[in-house]
């Protein structure tokens, strides 16, 4: 979700808001392809992200389909980014 910036311009995400918006979008389950889409990202990049999430324990395949869900460790993660960014949005 890009946020319009002066000018008129968009703003990239940052690498938190990626990664909070996966974790978001995985708290139920979701394949790879949901989350290209619905996060709107390319395949190359959600490729990255997920490996980093996968190796970090925020994140695992669910056994005997291809979804992908938020861990316990990630839904602390998403949680604590919340607050982070509800507090810094007041600064």
């Amino acid at each position: 979700m890009d946020q319009e910036g002066l000018g008129g311009g968009f703003l990239r995400r940052g690498r938190f808001e990626i990664i909070g918006e996966i974790l978001s979008l995985a708290r139920d389950g979701a394949r790879k392809t949901s989350i290209v889409y619905r996060a709107n990202l390319n395949f190359n990049v959600v490729n990255k992200y997920l490996q980093l999430l996968v190796q970090e324990g925020l994140i695992s395949p669910s056994e005997g389909s291809e979804e992908l869900k938020t861990t316990e460790k990630g839904l602390l993660f998403l949680k604590a980014y919340k607050n982070f960014k509800g507090v810094a949005k007041n600064l």
